[in-house]
């Protein structure tokens, strides 16, 4: 795998047989919740408040990311991603078996559906972040951008190829053959699991849960460009869930569509999104993130005015093929800058923060929309939905995607000296206080203080609670940095497994700017 080629093609990652294993499983996984999603809202289409109720379905299966996926990204972090991925598509299987099996026997109301599919939703929030986080291990890392591309494309088959089965299926035999349909699907996925085999040396670190939790959000929020992904997600998906959410009702009240017509405007974005990750390389060599970025959310934009405005089901087809090509460039574009900047023992987490914004985003967005359609108008609430669209593409140019930290090199290095002590302090000893003295000549203090700002985000990312840079009153040039980390278990991560080439790099640059090596003390508390 590490001779891949430098410029690899977008289908380069399916050269690895392990990685075309798990995507095609995924991709039958994800046809089968597509299916499973328009037999959902056509089961209530027809019911009063439609558009509450099919938005409630998407809402049901979306918010679940919002209370759930953060404690599923430690977790996926401290444990066997293998397992959680087996035991968690073991028990999917038996939900879906069992939405299947009461809509046959005519016992699924409303509430019964909802329930069940809140439940998978839980599941599936579970899955996210261990499932994103292999990622990484399956190719190299040249690759991952093919491979985040290739992700997020096989959403899009789905998308493209399930609502159209999922028309025909409920056409012919009902909603719980589409159910049916998707349990068998959870199965091929428990059985690529089962055939996986991870390597044997790459086993998540032995974290306490809680701890684990702390350090996932404090990386988070000391990661400027992990924020600013989370940003660019969040002004884009909450207006964006509207065009999903409400859709069905378009093609139901609007169309005057059956279930087949609702399926075939869900391919036509499904066969849009395809023919985005198509082109998405291409697209990236003419132009910048941002760019890319702002004329994806314009065209989805449009696509959203264009449910509003149109009548006939023919030319809002048309239509929507651009619509699922612009839904596929953000999702990519998004995904592979964060894949890109997380390091390995942070890296779920992460995934599972911008799982809790994204999912999570649309599951509001699409609860909040149906509530608006229901009060204002289909009509009215899309347009609202665009108008957002737009204003957010308006503020890139303020808070723009930081690209250039996509190539950072993150990876894990061992550049600090083991620690020289006295004590044997036990694991849980701490708060551990850290000082470190630098000497610096007077013409370059201004250069080494703005040094030390990459390093003290560093220090927090990678452990402290807290940073500061003090400076000698007796004594011109010298300068203490002082940072606390909750324990000496925490700090020795520090050492060994937390630091990338990029944190060390950010020292280094610091150290070049002294004279002399640094005097670095430990300080812990007294004995009870």
């Amino acid at each position: 795998m590490s001779t891949a080629p430098r410029k690899a093609s977008t289908w380069a990652p399916m050269a690895i047989p392990v990685f075309r294993m798990l995507w095609c499983a995924q991709t039958v996984s994800n046809i089968g919740s597509w299916m499973q999603t328009v037999g959902a809202q056509w089961m209530l289409v027809h019911q009063p408040n439609a558009a509450a109720l099919t938005s409630a379905v998407q809402a049901a299966s979306l918010l679940p990311v919002l209370f759930v996926s953060l404690p599923a990204g430690v977790l996926a972090d401290v444990l066997d991603r293998r397992r959680i991925l087996l035991v968690l598509s073991l028990l999917m299987t038996v939900l879906a078996g069992t939405l299947a099996a009461l809509t046959r026997a005519g016992l699924t109301t409303p509430t019964v559906l909802l329930t069940l599919t809140f439940l998978m939703g839980c599941g599936q929030a579970l899955v996210n972040p261990a499932w994103q986080a292999i990622q990484p291990e399956l190719v190299p890392r040249e690759l991952i951008p093919a491979a985040a591309a290739l992700n997020s494309l096989t959403v899009n088959i789905a998308r493209a190829v399930g609502p159209a089965l999922a028309g025909l299926l409920v056409a012919a035999g009902g909603p719980s053959v589409v159910f049916s349909v998707n349990a068998a699907s959870f199965a091929v996925v428990t059985l690529a699991v089962l055939v996986w085999r991870r390597p044997t040396g790459d086993r998540a670190t032995a974290e306490h849960l809680v701890p684990a939790l702390r350090s996932g959000t404090r990386y988070v929020r000391n990661a400027p460009g992990v924020r600013r992904i989370l940003l660019r997600a969040a002004l884009f998906v909450v207006p964006a869930s509207a065009l999903w959410a409400l859709l069905p009702v378009v093609a139901s009240s609007t169309l005057h569509l059956g279930a087949g017509g609702y399926g075939l405007l869900l391919a036509a974005l499904g066969l849009g999104a395809v023919l985005g990750a198509l082109v998405i390389r291409p697209l990236r060599a003419l132009a910048g993130v941002n760019t890319l970025l702002a004329a994806a959310t314009l065209v989805f934009a449009a696509g959203t005015v264009g449910c509003a405005t149109l009548h006939s089901a023919v030319p809002l087809a048309v239509l929507l093929v651009p619509t699922g090509a612009a839904w596929l460039v953000v999702l990519s574009s998004l995904n592979t800058a964060l894949q890109l900047l997380l390091p390995a023992w942070v890296r779920a987490r992460g995934l599972a923060l911008y799982l809790v914004v994204f999912m999570g985003g649309q599951g509001i967005g699409a609860l909040v929309w149906g509530l608006a359609a229901g009060a204002a108008g289909l009509a009215d609430a899309l347009l609202g939905a665009a108008a957002l669209l737009v204003a957010g593409a308006a503020t890139l140019p303020f808070w723009p995607m930081h690209s250039h930290e996509a190539g950072m090199d993150r990876t894990i290095t061992s550049t600090w000296p083991e620690p020289v002590l006295d004590l044997e302090p036990d694991p849980d000893d701490g708060p551990v206080l850290i000082e470190v003295s630098y000497v610096v000549d007077a013409g370059n203090a201004p250069a080494f203080l703005a040094a030390m700002h990459p390093v003290g985000l560093s220090r927090r990312r990678t452990g402290a609670e807290r940073w500061s840079l003090y400076q000698d009153a007796a004594r011109p040039g010298h300068y203490v940095e002082v940072f606390q980390v909750p324990s000496w278990s925490e700090h020795l991560r520090q050492h060994s497994g937390r630091t990338t080439v990029t944190d060390a790099a950010f020292l280094d640059s610091a150290l070049a700017l002294t004279s002399g090596p640094p005097a670095v003390r430990h300080l812990l508390p007294p004995p009870a």
